[in-house]
């Protein structure tokens, strides 16, 4: 799997207007900041209740809005669930997909010493006014 960390995401981005970047964290973390530009098909939902559980739809709502061809940069917190997402994208037949090491958050150990900046950490343009096409209401009405 390609990886790259988040400055380099932002260069890949800036220099390329097709790349897509797809955020795969949950709709309230996406809704709480995200990098400017990007999409949102959570991997995981978030219940207050129960937690974290996997999207049964995301597949799908990939499939339905992102095309096969596409340069993309997966996101998402940390680079966890971004790692998963590019996994199962490559499966559905995605050939160019790479994770955002660091996610946008950024990876620290247990002392709180930075490990991979992130999207966020590192001061990258945020989303200022974001398209409701972008939002995953928008994206999963498509599959």
């Amino acid at each position: 799997m390609k990886e790259v960390g988040a400055k380099e995401a932002h260069d890949l981005l800036s220099a390329d207007p097709k790349c897509i970047y797809l955020d795969v964290r949950s709709i309230p973390e996406f809704e709480a900041g995200h990098a400017e530009g990007a999409i949102n098909i959570p991997l995981m939902h978030f219940s207050p209740q129960s937690g974290m559980s996997p999207n049964p739809d995301f597949a799908a709502v990939v499939a339905a809005n992102v095309p096969k061809d596409a340069k993309i940069i997966v996101g998402c917190k940390t680079g966890g669930r971004s790692a998963r997402a590019c996994e199962m994208m490559t499966s559905m037949g995605y050939a160019d997909v790479t994770n955002m090491r660091g996610g946008f958050g950024g990876v620290t150990d247990n002392s709180g010493q930075v490990r991979e900046h992130g999207w966020s950490t590192l001061g990258l343009p945020l989303c200022g006014g974001c398209k409701e096409s972008d939002r995953y209401e928008a994206l999963a009405s498509k599959a």
